[in-house]
């Protein structure tokens, strides 16, 4: 008995330890998540600092605070409304005599987010303040963004590497195959490509010939913003034979980039720094040559905060993959955004809604949930606006119908109004592995959709119908809104991917311009005066777990900095990139609903990153029968 006490004893001292020690992680992680938080007082006379270390989207997804305390790669993303913002308050603030932008582990964004960025500097520089931008390598999504600055400074040992749209794409069939897995594909749409991977060694001539079309408007309107920007840059001739340019300049990269208008300067960093302290001074609390004053981006937006939570111009966000049931921010949860709207509209004197997409659809339940939630605050009387970022396609097109407006950019990736649904099925495998397979049925449709044997005649019949019934219904929402026959609207759909500036010709779209743009148009149907205007950015609150993990990651420095700088690492990185998008969107697609409405090459069109998963998927699972 003496020895149970002993050991009981021991159980309790253990269970009081680990008490203690996650109270003190706990304690930990909210101190340092408020050591972390961002500091209005922290504005400094000086220089702006956009230290962009991560990538540019509408709504960041929440990271895990625990990731984060114990120094894991979390991946850091910035909302390009804060972004935005934080440079339009900057060209109108004294305290700010320079905005500059360091892109060395700038980790792109779609298009036409970097238009709406790059007109924000460009605003910097008419209020006659200087944007100057660093990079030790630039790409095309860096590259986009510093020909907005007035001085683009390039390492001594970078160079500008712009590759354009374009490039590759991974198919599964042979694998399937040798795996012995059917891909059973029920679709509508000529060049509704999402299904090809799992159909096809290669892309078909229809899917190909829309995608040469949609790359060579993506790369036009590429190039007419850098023009605009910086008209000196040739561009076009040095991105057509860029070894010939190089070796017109002796072999020197940054002489090439530096000969042909696309820099300014080539110089090392405490360089760069001492022309940005020329213009916005030294950093007083230093004596580090080339540090400047500056404040940084955190710092700034929680002094000047976007949006305003008192205005009637209510603005919510559809972004990311579009799936059932609640999501996080940085996926698009139908039950989510829906509540989000109508509780928006129960609980604030709303007057219009602005609807900012950036997806490339999903679910359509989930998508059809959305338009349902926005036709309520239609029903209410309250004009609703869409605006389009970088990608509003397919399902992502679908939340836009119900808009009496739809704003788009030329470089914004639309269309693809088509439906699909894949279901895999293992009877090949289970041959391979000499399994066999029985049962009994009451209906022709009990234990269907059979995925041992492979769906029956009569369940793939019922799946292609419930495929063509929502393409149909699909055709007669895009025809109420935009005022067309459903013939009409079959014939610019097929699952065709359109570029912003076609989309507006054929009739998908209304106007060109940005969010801003969308607002005002917002006011003015509500008889309200742009001019005095703010939006209020409508958003799901964060669970204590989401606030805590963005008060701690609330600094810009991102932790060690360990990302590749120069530019021809950049694009070694595009196949690892490549593979990663692939299989994440198969992944995506089996284990995604039956049915979808779903542009899988617009998000690698616009350079938009990965879509996020479990890493369990149905996909890895494969991979796992090959690898084992």
């Amino acid at each position: 008995m003496r020895f149970l006490r002993g050991v009981w004893r021991v159980l309790v001292g253990v269970k009081d330890a680990l008490v203690l020690l996650f109270l003190l992680l706990f304690f930990g992680l909210i101190y340092a998540a408020l050591s972390a938080s961002p500091n209005a007082g922290a504005v400094r006379e000086g220089a702006l600092l956009l230290a962009l270390d991560g990538s540019i989207t509408e709504q960041p997804a929440p990271v895990d605070p625990f990731a984060l305390a114990s120094g894991g790669d979390v991946g850091r993303e910035y909302r390009l409304r804060d972004l935005v913002h934080a440079t339009e308050a900057a060209a109108t603030d004294d305290r700010i005599k320079a905005v500059v932008l360091d892109l060395d582990r700038f980790g792109g964004a779609g298009q036409t987010a970097l238009n709406d960025l790059g007109g924000a500097l460009d605003a910097v520089r008419r209020a006659n303040k200087p944007v100057l931008a660093y990079a030790t390598g630039y790409t095309d999504d860096g590259y986009q963004l510093a020909a907005h600055a007035s001085e683009v400074w390039l390492n001594p040992l970078g160079a500008v590497a712009v590759a354009g749209p374009g490039g590759n794409n991974l198919y599964f069939k042979g694998l399937l195959d040798r795996l012995g897995v059917t891909a059973n594909v029920y679709r509508v749409g000529t060049y509704k490509a999402a299904v090809e991977p799992f159909t096809r060694q290669d892309a078909s001539p229809e899917a190909e010939q829309n995608l040469q079309q949609l790359a060579g408007a993506l790369w036009s309107t590429y190039q007419d913003d850098v023009r605009r920007a910086r008209p000196k840059a040739q561009l076009a001739a040095y991105a057509a034979a860029p070894a010939r340019a190089v070796a017109s300049a002796g072999g020197d990269l940054g002489q090439a980039a530096l000969r042909f208008g696309l820099v300014d300067q080539v110089g090392d960093r405490t360089a760069f720094g001492r022309r940005v302290a020329e213009l916005a001074g030294d950093d007083p609390l230093t004596d580090i040559p080339g540090d400047y004053a500056h404040t940084k981006l955190s710092a700034w937006l929680a002094a000047n905060p976007a949006g305003d939570n008192r205005s009637q111009i209510g603005v919510v966000t559809v972004a990311g993959n579009i799936v059932d049931g609640d999501a996080q921010p940085g996926t698009a949860g139908g039950d989510r955004i829906a509540r989000t709207i109508r509780r928006a509209l129960d609980e604030r004197d709303l007057k219009a809604l602005v609807v900012r997409i950036d997806s490339g659809g999903g679910s359509v339940t989930a998508s059809e949930v959305i338009r349902q939630a926005i036709l309520d605050a239609k029903g209410r009387g309250i004009p609703v606006v869409a605006s389009m970022g970088s990608v509003a396609a397919s399902g992502g097109y679908w939340v836009a119908t119900p808009a009496s407006a739809i704003f788009a950019e030329p470089s914004t990736i639309t269309g693809s109004i088509g439906v699909f649904g894949v279901l895999p099925s293992f009877q090949g495998s289970l041959q391979k592995l000499d399994l066999g397979v029985d049962g009994v049925k009451t209906t022709p449709l009990s234990g269907e959709p059979d995925v041992l044997r492979g769906p029956s005649a009569e369940a793939n019949q019922l799946l292609q119908l419930g495929v063509e019934s929502t393409y149909r219904r699909f055709l007669n929402i895009v025809g109420k809104s935009r005022r067309m026959q459903p013939a009409r609207v079959d014939q610019i759909a097929q699952g065709r991917v359109w570029d912003g500036g076609t989309a507006r010709q054929i009739g998908l779209v209304d106007r060109f311009g940005g969010l801003s743009e969308a607002v005002a148009h917002a006011a003015r149907l509500a008889k309200l005066d742009p001019a005095n205007v703010r939006p209020a950015f409508i958003d799901a609150p964060l669970s204590l777990r989401e606030q805590l993990a963005e008060a701690f990651r609330g600094g810009d420095d991102g932790g060690e900095r360990t990302a590749r700088v120069d530019a021809f690492s950049r694009l070694a990185d595009r196949p690892e990139a490549l593979l990663a998008r692939a299989l994440a969107d198969a992944e995506v697609i089996l284990a995604g609903p039956a049915i979808q409405a779903r542009c899988l090459q617009c998000a690698t069109a616009a350079g938009t990153p990965a879509p996020r998963t479990t890493g369990g998927g149905l996909l890895a699972r494969l991979l796992g029968v090959v690898t084992a």
